[in-house]
């Protein structure tokens, strides 16, 4: 007898049947697969440039991609934790190289990517967000930004199709706007904070400079983006 969809689905978070990176057998995430999204960050080149470097934990492909279509299409939230520590991992990598303060001079702050209201109740709620505070911890997080409901799916556009969809698609959130105005009003050791926008793919950037634009334009400057996996 076949298990149903949702009883499948629970029992993939309760026991998972297989990586989710590669697909081996009777673990959630194999060794192997930690090391894969464990290599230090590569920095993109996309084709709209949202003005702030924009890193990926690799390219969209092995254990990013599968890991990846997991979370957005099979419901596992499992895969939230081991995302979460290659992101963290990021993190650490980034101020290390300066690209990002130093964690006692300015903690980062997450801004997942917006996403559609309907895609993340779809979802059981929005898995980059799962990832974030995986990474960072709850405090860490703002969902600071959600996309308008005119904004259509961009699978299948081209640069320039994906820039005019989002061009004003992307809106500020109570949070977003409650944590700009803490910026704004608040100590200067408030104030030192390097805001990250994190999203799971990064396919030409115009996610990234829709939202970047969005955050700048109420005072809150984005250090970096940081992304699951690059496309290109």
């Amino acid at each position: 007898m076949r298990a149903l969809p949702g009883l499948r689905t629970l029992l993939d978070l309760i026991l998972p049947a297989e990586c989710g990176g590669c697909g081996v057998p009777g673990t959630q995430w194999c060794v192997r697969c930690a090391a894969e999204v464990a290599d230090d960050p590569v920095l993109l080149r996309p084709r709209v440039d949202p003005g702030v470097g924009v890193w990926a934990l690799g390219p969209y492909s092995g254990a990013r991609r599968r890991a990846v279509i997991a979370v957005k299409e099979r419901g596992r939230r499992d895969l939230a934790a081991p995302l979460g520590s290659g992101v963290a991992g990021a993190l650490s990598r980034l101020q290390q190289w300066g690209e990002l303060d130093p964690p006692d001079v300015a903690p980062v702050v997450l801004v997942p990517a917006p996403t559609r209201p309907r895609a993340a109740r779809a979802r059981g709620g929005d898995p980059v967000t799962r990832i974030a505070v995986a990474a960072v911890g709850e405090r860490r997080v703002c969902p600071a930004l959600v996309m308008r409901r005119a904004v259509r799916d961009s699978v299948g556009l081209n640069a320039d199709q994906r820039r005019v969809n989002l061009e004003g698609g992307v809106r500020l959130t109570r949070s977003g706007a409650a944590f700009a105005r803490r910026l704004e009003s608040e100590s200067s050791s408030l104030q030192q904070v390097s805001v990250v926008l994190l999203d799971d793919v990064s396919t030409t950037g115009a996610t990234a400079t829709e939202s970047v634009r969005v955050l700048s334009k109420v005072g809150i400057r984005v250090s970096a983006v940081v992304v699951v996996a690059g496309v290109g």
